[in-house]
């Protein structure tokens, strides 16, 4: 089992660790510009992202397998997780880096490697998907709120009022968010998708991970991540060890197991997703932090995600 688990965590993200250091030769070589890159990053954050949330969330049967209870642990811990990665932020001094400290350390790779996850090993996703209902939207709106607040763009220029009024816009459009609303709306509906329309969306839908991590990778500057490497190893450590030796024995005690608990352990130690990056950028900031610590916990959570797993299988809970 061990090996196997081994096998699969590090099948799921040596690729994505891969994809990014293909970004960064293309940029190395001349392939990929700053202008390219910031329009690969603006083309993936308003059409393939939104497209791959649509994809994942109007396939899945809501009302079958629906568990308030677990939703609303899912949406608690969610809560928790950006309280605890704000008060980390607090101790950056720049508060222009705080909004990309904040997203890194609470926001995991729910949508895109849950259900991968879930679905390798119990052959259903169902309760990821019950899982990205909790996290997701709330992922979203609380990326958008703080790169809003902390964006250098808009720090000390606008009044309270009209920075609080850019934010609920800048909710309100997120494509991503949209394309969330969307999703689950179609599924609870119950319209039936046309090939057509279906063909059309999974071919952008399955675009989005490897542009944004070859976006991300292009994006990347080896000379000033160095002096960000403190603060990003306290990301990865909350990312990968903290939230889940707080939360798994809740969850345990709450009776979750199986591909619930699974569900909940993506939620909690998956790697931070390459679409933080993507955001960042489109709100301005630097993402020297975030694409550091997308690189650095996807990395790593190959180890740390198969030592959770092993845990949880040796105690009989998965």
């Amino acid at each position: 089992m061990l090996l196997e688990n081994l096998r699969f965590s590090l099948n799921a993200t040596i690729p994505v660790f891969m994809m990014m250091v293909f970004g960064w030769m293309c940029r190395r070589i001349g392939l990929l510009d700053d202008h390219t890159t910031a329009k690969l990053n603006k083309f993936t954050f308003r059409t393939t992202l939104p497209a791959l949330l649509f994809m994942d969330l109007s396939k899945a049967d809501f009302r079958a397998v629906w568990d308030s209870r677990f939703v609303l642990f899912c949406i608690a811990a969610t809560l928790l997780s950006v309280e605890t990665a704000f008060l980390y932020s607090l101790l950056h001094k720049d508060r222009a880096e705080r909004g990309e400290i904040i997203q890194a350390a609470y926001r995991s790779s729910a949508a895109v490697l849950g259900i991968a996850f879930v679905k390798n090993i119990y052959g259903e996703a169902t309760m990821a998907a019950l899982m990205i209902v909790g996290t997701v939207p709330l992922y979203n709106i609380v990326a958008v709120t703080v790169l809003s607040l902390t964006s250098p763009d808009s720090s000390g220029k606008k009044s309270g009022k009209a920075l609080a009024m850019d934010t609920l816009k800048g909710i309100a459009t997120n494509p991503i968010i949209l394309g969330i609303i969307v999703g689950i709306a179609w599924s609870l509906i119950g319209i039936p998708q046309p090939v057509i329309l279906e063909r059309s969306v999974s071919y952008l839908g399955n675009m989005a991970t490897p542009l944004s991590l070859i976006a991300l990778g292009a994006s990347f500057r080896t000379n000033e991540a160095k002096g960000k490497l403190p603060v990003t190893l306290g990301i990865v450590f909350i990312k990968l060890v903290l939230f889940c030796c707080i939360f798994l024995p809740v969850a345990v005690h709450m009776g979750f197991r199986g591909e619930k608990l699974i569900a909940i352990l993506v939620m909690l130690g998956s790697a931070t997703t390459g679409s933080c990056f993507v955001m960042a950028k489109n709100f301005g900031h630097n993402g020297t932090i975030t694409a550091f610590a997308v690189m650095l916990t996807t990395l790593l959570s190959a180890v740390t995600l198969t030592t959770w797993l092993f845990v949880l299988r040796t105690l009989g809970y998965i």
